[in-house]
């Protein structure tokens, strides 16, 4: 004995709710991960920040600074030199090397001098990097600068 299903306008109610309903939970669940992941703002008041900024970076340009950052063997090596090619040995005001996704795993280097270079370790693995650097001239100019690295 056979029994005939009818397809009522219930039936496909509930298709559609289920179906916007898994739609609707997975854009939620995405939209939670971006909020979560997402390191921040670079400046909590951007209009303050960009009336300084041209001053700023003439300032540092002026340094003639030639900035070099390599990272190998879980050592972070930042060389710098000046317009005439001798080693600069700036301050390091702060430094954060980290992912460019997420800021959980964000170390604060520990640079040490080696007479011609700043060098830390630091633990990398496989993936792309951000340092993000703040420096401080003998001349009293701040330098700051984000250097995109990459560890295989």
């Amino acid at each position: 004995m056979t029994r005939d299903f009818e397809f009522t306008g219930w039936h496909m109610l509930a298709l559609m709710l289920g179906m916007f309903g898994i739609i609707i939970a997975v854009n939620l669940w995405f939209a939670y991960n971006a909020i979560a992941t997402f390191p921040g703002v670079e400046d909590r008041n951007a209009y303050v920040a960009s009336q300084k900024f041209e001053v700023e970076r003439q300032a540092q340009d002026a340094l003639h600074w030639d900035v070099t950052t390599t990272l190998e063997d879980d050592v972070l090596t930042v060389a710098i030199l000046d317009a005439a090619g001798n080693p600069v040995r700036p301050e390091v005001l702060r430094a954060i090397f980290g992912r460019p996704t997420h800021v959980k795993d964000d170390q604060t280097p520990d640079f040490v001098w080696n007479g011609s270079a700043l060098t830390a370790p630091v633990e990398a693995g496989i993936g792309n990097y951000n340092l993000r650097l703040e420096l401080l001239a003998e001349d009293g100019t701040h330098f700051r600068r984000r250097f995109p690295l990459s560890a295989e």
